[in-house]
């Protein structure tokens, strides 16, 4: 599967950002992009460089490195190669008041260097109208989500069991998962919007380790190889009869990515109140599920489904004890965490062929975190998953 970005596509992308400044943002006369993800958004491309925007002319891809491989793997139409933001102002004599940048992400260094050469005297955040753009997907992304989709629930339902031994270490297991994934098409990296987040697969735990204390925003917890590196799985955690094994890992093709949890039982039963808390969590996904539909606002679903919830299910609900996250699913796209978040707050309608990872879960003490996670895209219906069907709680014999 080729995934080059096309042309149409990138004009599409750069047309509808335009016409979302418009609306938004009225008075709006340019807007310069640095992120890496949302340069290839934009131009099919990641390369040290600078996307220039004015509302009125063309805009440019002004490239530092690597401007041979930027025009060998991308149809923007016009790249242009700089040594420094010197040789780009050459082209611009007449500059705005106001440039729109991504302020959730430039290191002010670099917005130092660029105003050195582009003295405008007033910036504004762009992050929300380019997200906003990025959160409906076209029909070539959404090709790469589903092929995504496929390798997650292949390597998760069927295969991980295989990986599942007595006495195997947390960071072997996890290893050997991320070993697996990257065989079956990952593109092997987890990109996350939220600053300061690194993740090269995901949260993975056996037993309580799922529910070990962690600065990462979400439900599950993770040890990790130690302080430094909080990622992958603990070192000295092993595989034994009894234990809840928790995976939350991202899967991506082509940069976009899909996102999932299963868990399983290695070699005996849970307690029939873990299974029913479990399959609670399932209903609850299902439901939500049903509910992403256009025109749908995600504060009102996430407002509606927990006050339904009875308090004493609530208590380490989507989290455990303190640690607990106030969402119940989020946008998935080329990064895990993008908008829409299924939350307070976020009121923007849901529109046709956004993309949402749900994902109800509950710690409970004594056993791991269980639920479920899956990746739906909205539909006229309903929300329709495409990274596989199975519930969770699939049983590993020793």
């Amino acid at each position: 599967m080729d995934s080059r970005v096309p042309g149409y596509e990138l004009q599409s992308r750069m047309k509808r950002f335009i016409d979302r400044m418009d609306e938004k943002k009225p008075d709006w006369e340019l807007a310069v992009i640095f992120g890496n993800v949302n340069l290839y958004y934009f131009t099919g491309t990641m390369q040290d460089s600078m996307l220039y925007i004015p509302r009125d002319g063309e805009p440019a891809l002004w490239v530092r490195k690597s401007y041979e491989r930027a025009i060998n793997e991308s149809e923007f139409p016009t790249i242009e190669r700089m040594g420094s933001f010197r040789d780009a102002r050459q082209a611009y004599p007449a500059l705005p008041d106001t440039v729109y940048l991504e302020t959730e992400i430039i290191p002010l260094a670099l917005y130092q260097r660029f105003s050195k050469h582009f003295p405008i005297p007033k910036t504004e955040p762009a992050d929300r109208e380019i997200s906003m753009v990025r959160a409906v997907k076209s029909e070539f992304e959404l090709t790469l989500l589903e092929k995504s989709g496929e390798i997650h629930a292949r390597v998760l339902e069927d295969c991980v069991p295989d990986l599942l031994k007595e006495g195997i270490r947390e960071c072997d297991f996890a290893a050997s998962l991320y070993s697996l994934l990257v065989s079956e098409g990952h593109h092997g990296i987890a990109r996350f919007g939220m600053f300061n987040t690194e993740m090269l697969l995901g949260q993975i735990g056996f037993g309580e380790n799922s529910l070990y204390p962690t600065y990462f925003d979400g439900p599950g917890g993770s040890v990790g190889l130690c302080p430094a590196v909080p990622l992958l799985g603990d070192r000295k955690r092993r595989l034994k009869k009894g234990d809840l094994v928790f995976v939350d890992v991202g899967c991506g093709y082509g940069g976009y990515h899909t996102d999932k949890t299963m868990t399983y039982v290695y070699g005996s039963s849970l307690p029939d109140d873990v299974i029913a808390e479990h399959n609670r969590c399932v209903d609850i996904q299902n439901h939500l599920a049903s509910l992403l539909v256009p025109g749908a606002i995600p504060a009102q679903i996430y407002r509606d489904v927990m006050e339904a919830l009875e308090p004493e299910f609530i208590q380490n609900f989507m989290g455990y004890k303190d640690r607990k996250v106030r969402f119940l699913g989020h946008g998935v796209g080329l990064f895990i965490d993008e908008i829409p978040v299924i939350a307070e707050g976020c009121t923007e309608p849901l529109k046709e062929n956004m993309v949402i990872a749900l994902e109800p879960k509950k710690g409970i003490s004594g056993v791991g975190m269980v639920g479920i996670e899956n990746t739906f895209v909205v539909t006229r219906n309903k929300g329709r998953c495409i990274t596989g069907t199975n519930p969770g709680l699939i049983s590993v014999p020793c």
